[in-house]
């Protein structure tokens, strides 16, 4: 990569000359590169990936200063973005991880439902961004149940469709969209700010002991959804779930509903990845319409 353009930028964001002393490959997760860039006083985090992914960095960014906006949960600072030589990249703030500890996961519980009383008058957010690659739309909806049926399982289906799944689970994706009122009645959710990818990956803590949350999909929705993810792919403890309790009691109905959630994560994984995520999906999808009735 040439880190010119890439320097040249960053001097201009951080208002002082920056020359990249070293680039060290880190672990980033499936969809970028990650670098340690290292200059003479600064040391970063910088993600790239194609070019035309730049919109996918910018939304990432947007919903990082939102959600620091919130001053509930640390996430690291943008710091600047661009494009050089055919890349598009994402440097922020370098936050050093210590290690993982109770305190810290009660810590988490605290600071989501801090972040979760951030309100909106409707759901959806000021911008569309991405879960994974996949386009995620955020259009300002007054109803939850309509704005999960048209912006989050209806374009799910709509890609499992298109590319070629199995039309059994579309079917079936279709009636449950249309038995979606079911799983709310009683239940009127609030817009919350959510991190909106909030698996166990994508948080840590830092050197003082403090939650650090990352890698967010922003938008203002049930806060149920972001508690779902947190029990989709492990990584969160009793001691997280019992200081979000502790802070705001959830409705019973989470019970059947974060099934509801975390279907929409398990078809972006089948339409991304494919693999055994189709079969799970059709699996939660039937469980839902019988619970429908």
């Amino acid at each position: 990569m040439d880190w010119k353009g890439v320097e040249k930028d960053l001097s201009e964001a951080l208002g002082k000359p920056f020359r990249v002393a070293t680039a060290k490959p880190v672990g980033g997760g499936c969809i970028n590169d990650a670098f340690l860039l290292e200059g003479a006083s600064t040391r970063l985090f910088l993600k790239r990936n194609r070019e035309e992914l730049l919109p996918m960095f910018e939304a990432e960014a947007a919903g990082l200063e939102a959600l620091r906006d919130s001053h509930a949960v640390r996430v690291p600072a943008p710091v600047a973005i661009g494009t050089t030589a055919g890349y598009s990249w994402l440097a922020l703030e370098l936050i050093e991880f210590g290690p993982p500890s109770p305190a810290a996961s009660a810590r988490l519980g605290e600071r989501l439902a801090a972040l979760h009383r951030c309100t909106a008058p409707a759901f959806g957010w000021t911008r569309d961004n991405y879960i994974g690659t996949t386009e995620q739309v955020n259009s300002w909806t007054a109803d939850w149940v309509e704005f999960l049926a048209r912006y989050r399982l209806g374009p799910q289906l709509t890609l499992a469709s298109k590319c070629g799944g199995d039309t059994r689970l579309v079917a079936a994706g279709e009636r449950l969209i249309e038995n979606l009122p079911a799983f709310f009645g009683g239940y009127k959710p609030a817009p919350s700010l959510l991190h909106g990818d909030l698996w166990g990956g994508n948080w840590a803590t830092d050197e003082r002991g403090e939650p650090v949350i990352f890698d967010p999909a922003v938008y203002y929705g049930d806060r149920e959804a972001d508690l779902a993810m947190t029990e989709l792919f492990g990584g969160f403890d009793d001691r997280f779930y019992h200081s979000y309790r502790s802070h705001w009691d959830i409705d019973p109905g989470y019970t059947t509903r974060k099934v509801l959630y975390n279907l929409y994560h398990i078809l972006n994984h089948s339409n991304l990845f494919g693999g055994g995520y189709a079969g799970q999906a059709r699996g939660m999808i039937d469980r839902l319409n019988a619970e429908a009735g």
